[in-house]
């Protein structure tokens, strides 16, 4: 996994290496000790409760461990840090090479795995996460444009021992679900870090969170961007207050989709929103 530091982040390289080398790298320098320990206090107090189970449970729900792993939706209106992580000038800078000028985020959440809790299936993320079901998509579709990108910002170490994400290096050039048949155990590396690095990566690369064996937490706050066009998994501007909405800045204003008028009614609209605009 390619590793960088902000000062030398260079878009261009990135982009290359997530859509045609490994399909990750790994950035730090971008979130001060600060930034990390407020949202990992935002998180640990919204994930008191075991009820906010995380996706792909897998075995967890067998075993009865659920409760070791655990979501928190809906960042935005939980800390004003997640907004500064959202639209980092750094990611935003590469996002715009990699998804287009306008993109957007699909979601911000975190993933908190307490210590025992067994990580999840491997898979790939919104809009490719249901692909175990190609039949339900265009035909053609390939991974030689991307319609996604994850970034997961470490609030705890990354190691082998608390469940550093496991991913599949070049998988992101399939664009299909992985299979048993893919020994995705025996070639995954992992996503290796300290608080305050991002794991930026192409989402449909073969991935998955792995067992906490340690005895502290694994947590990361996890966002998911697309191309202006692709609908959002979350409803992020119904979640929150007409205030919040009304002071996001620029670069937030994109990411919620304000920028991008449709759906729209056409009987309502303006002239100036009319159909092939100059």
């Amino acid at each position: 996994m390619k590793r960088l530091n902000a000062s030398n982040a260079d878009p261009a390289t990135i982009v290359d290496e997530l859509l045609n080398g490994k399909g990750a790298v790994l950035i730090s320098g971008l979130f001060s000790e600060a930034q990390i320990a407020e949202a990992r206090a935002i998180i640990l107090e919204h994930s008191s409760e075991a009820d906010t189970v995380t996706h792909f449970q897998g075995q967890a729900e067998e075993e009865g461990k659920l409760n070791l792993q655990r979501r928190v939706w809906n960042l935005l209106a939980k800390g004003g840090v997640f907004s500064d992580m959202a639209a980092h000038p750094v990611i935003m800078d590469i996002l715009r090479k990699f998804l287009g000028s306008e993109f957007i985020m699909g979601s911000i959440a975190a993933n908190r795995i307490l210590p025992g809790g067994l990580g999840q299936e491997p898979h790939v993320d919104y809009p490719y996460w249901d692909f175990y079901k190609p039949e339900s998509h265009p035909i053609g579709l390939n991974g030689s444009f991307p319609m996604n990108a994850q970034a997961s910002i470490l609030l705890d170490p990354f190691t082998e021992e608390t469940g550093a994400t496991a991913y599949a290096p070049g998988s992101q050039k399939e664009l299909r679900y992985p299979n048993e048949d893919d020994k995705f155990f025996d070639i995954c590396e992992r996503m290796l870090g300290e608080p305050g690095d991002v794991a930026l990566f192409y989402g449909v690369a073969w991935h998955c969170a792995m067992p906490n064996k340690s005895q502290q937490d694994r947590s990361a706050v996890l966002i998911n961007y697309l191309p202006k066009w692709v609908k959002p998994l979350e409803d992020m501007p119904g979640a929150l207050s007409q205030e919040f909405l009304e002071a996001a800045s620029p670069d937030l204003r994109q990411l919620l989709g304000l920028n991008y008028p449709y759906p729209e009614l056409f009987d309502e609209a303006k002239a100036g929103n009319a159909v092939g605009r100059k």
